[in-house]
């Protein structure tokens, strides 16, 4: 695994500052600590870090085609490449090296843009060929790996791994983008392909763009790839079963070559349960597992975790975690670069870290739940769309929105008597209601946090349009497939793999996730809705394939997550941080929040009236990354300030 990053001078040849190039290349040294490389040429620079997992020997990057014109610096794994080498040896195409990246730039003069339809794997690069004078980039089907770009005003092109190697550009855009603001106060992360400075996107799953010196203004990011939802023939339980079985296994052993110590991360949930199970059966040698736990039961699932591992003999390290433990609050917004207000960050970082110990790559069962329909909020949407179907909305609207202003918030009480939000959702329709389900900050909420400033500013825009759209276009046949596929066009790529990805590699690990193999993720989707959710089991096919490999109560327990105790804290150890935060300068002069909203909702919070947990999260998480991006530009003061 590596990081990449670049400069492109779109307009002519402009020899790039050889001293900036390297600060950026070496602002990702996390991502790889084995070796750098960098290469110049007219009008152009590449930049790479390398952790070093395959031909270690050799595979050093940037690294070129045979009479350096075409040159690659890439992040990633491609598994297929040996058939692809194989294949483009046979037409004629010599190989000096036994590493993937060499087969990215001879596909490339092979089948130009097309050649990212033939990997199998997850990668983001970026080729420059001189022949052409083209700069091409490009990210993986499902988003694994992350691309920015930024093309400046002057025309020169920047890209890189993470926002903080554009950052240390001098002319690097720090002006916010506001819709980015109101996207992240909604899920809690920026969707692509915004970031949260305008000029400044990350290049979506699925897609790639090209530059070409004199028509940069051309370029547009095209997608190669579609996942679709759409049923294939009929298919009984047991036969699916039996193939999903063969196809996973076969997933799981195209990640498990390495010539570096290999792991996985075992939770105790089904997904990395079922990743373990696999890997097991194809190796000789026990499994390397590593999971952490919790001194509070209530967050603990590490003797899930040591039943599997007993189960498969595999070398287990287990490493408790005080749930008290929250001194990575102000590292997370220097992992990230943009506010992430996915709290479960924080154990995700440990167990990479506890990981890293022992072995440079780990898989996961990251993708399951978004493949699978595993998510309480699936299960929960298909009830409410039955609701829907059957109540017509002339009285669906009223009924419920009355019952949703009058139903009291329970935040304290048991589950099941905190209906307020289900009474909410009905009264919407389904995307919308969808919405409200994913929201950490539902509209009235928003609305009543920023100043009224910020609401102009908006001129309308609202969060709820990135999901709008992709449930508008989703190719899929039923309502479930509805949205799982914008899980896995928002909520998958924005949050989930964001989040490993920048945990690991900030523990210079590589992640692998075999569920998300492309061609086990086409094959799964095709499935029919009532394999996946039959009546309250989610992914009722992959745990009933499962049954001959795991007991009952890893598949049919309850689902815990990788929460932490954020609502605690802010009432106790983070009471004073949060404090300090909330009434920092770069929130209160931003002209971005109704500073009142801000006093009051510490106050109601930290005296145990309401649960402000996930949004106070949202803020201090804001707070911290612009307070660290602020550290990194010139000047004093807040990077950003609204006008009245």
């Amino acid at each position: 695994m590596c990081g990449i990053t670049g400069i492109f001078d779109t307009r002519g040849q402009k020899p790039p500052d050889r001293d900036i190039l390297r600060r950026m290349n070496d602002s990702q040294h996390h991502r790889g600590p084995d070796e750098g490389g960098d290469y110049f040429a007219p009008g152009v620079a590449l930049g790479h870090r390398r952790l070093s997992i395959i031909d270690l020997s050799s595979g050093q990057q940037p690294l070129f085609n045979e009479d350096h014109t075409v040159a690659v610096a890439y992040n990633g794994e491609i598994y297929n490449y040996p058939a692809l080498q194989s294949q483009l040896e046979g037409l004629g195409h010599r190989f000096r090296t036994r590493c993937d990246t060499e087969v990215i730039v001879h596909a490339w003069e092979e089948w130009g843009p097309d050649c990212v339809r033939r990997f199998r794997g997850m990668f983001a690069f970026a080729i420059w060929d001189a022949n052409s004078e083209t700069l091409f980039l490009a990210r993986d089907r499902l988003g694994i790996k992350p691309l920015y770009y930024s093309l400046l005003a002057d025309g020169t092109l920047l890209f890189g791994s993470e926002l903080k190697s554009l950052q240390c550009y001098p002319g690097f855009p720090r002006q916010f983008d506001l819709r980015a603001v109101e996207d992240y106060f909604a899920y809690g992360y920026i969707p692509d392909p915004r970031t949260l400075f305008a000029g400044v996107h990350k290049l979506p799953p699925a897609h790639w763009i090209r530059f070409d010196r004199g028509r940069a203004g051309e370029a547009k990011p095209r997608q190669y790839w579609h996942l679709t939802f759409r049923h294939e023939k009929p298919v009984t339980s047991i036969d699916a079963g039996a193939e999903l079985i063969e196809r996973l296994r076969e997933a799981v052993q195209l990640r498990m070559v390495a010539e570096v110590p290999l792991g996985a991360f075992l939770s105790g949930g089904v997904d990395s349960s079922a990743v373990v199970a696999m890997m097991a059966g194809l190796s000789s040698e026990p499994v390397n597992t590593c999971s952490i736990g919790f001194a509070d039961q209530a967050f603990d699932e590490s003797r899930y975790a040591g039943q599997v591992a007993e189960k498969y003999g595999a070398h287990h390290n287990v490493r408790q975690v005080n749930p008290q433990s929250f001194d990575l609050v102000d590292r997370l917004a220097g992992m990230y670069d943009e506010p992430f207000a996915d709290s479960s960050a924080m154990p995700t970082y440990r167990v990479c870290n506890l990981a890293r110990e022992t072995v440079t790559v780990a898989l996961s069962g990251d993708g399951g739940d978004e493949l699978f329909a595993g998510y309480r909020r699936h299960r929960w949407h298909y009830y409410e769309q039955q609701v829907r179907r059957r109540v017509p909305e002339f009285l669906r609207g009223p009924l419920f929105g009355t019952l949703g202003r009058i139903y009291p918030k329970m935040d304290w009480g048991p589950r099941k008597l905190r209906a307020k939000s289900t009474f909410q959702s009905l009264a919407l329709d389904a995307v919308d209601g969808y919405f409200n389900s994913v929201s950490i900050m539902d509209d009235g909420s928003r609305q009543r946090l920023f100043s009224g400033a910020m609401k102009g500013a908006l001129q309308g825009y609202s969060a709820r349009q990135v999901l709008q759209r992709h449930m508008r276009d989703a190719p899929v046949d039923d309502e479930l497939s509805r949205i799982q596929y914008a899980d896995f066009m928002t909520y998958l790529p924005g949050d989930i793999l964001t989040k490993v990805d920048r945990a690991s590699m900030a523990n210079s690990l590589e992640v692998r996730v075999p569920i998300l193999d492309h061609e086990f993720v086409e094959w799964a989707s095709g499935i029919s809705a009532g394999l996946r959710l039959r009546g309250r089991q989610g992914k009722y096919l992959f745990k009933k394939a499962l049954e001959p490999y795991l007991p009952a109560d890893i598949l049919y327990r309850d689902k815990m997550g990788f929460a932490v105790p954020i609502s605690a804290w802010f009432r106790g150890p983070l009471k004073a941080r949060l404090k300090t935060a909330l009434t920092s300068d770069y929130l209160r002069d931003s002209g971005i929040f109704d500073n009142a909203v801000l006093d009051d909702m510490i106050a109601q919070h930290q005296a145990g009236r309401r649960d402000y947990g996930s949004p106070l999260w949202a803020l201090l998480m804001f707070e911290s990354c612009v307070r660290q991006t602020n550290g990194t530009a010139s000047g004093a003061g807040a990077p950003f300030r609204l006008s009245a």
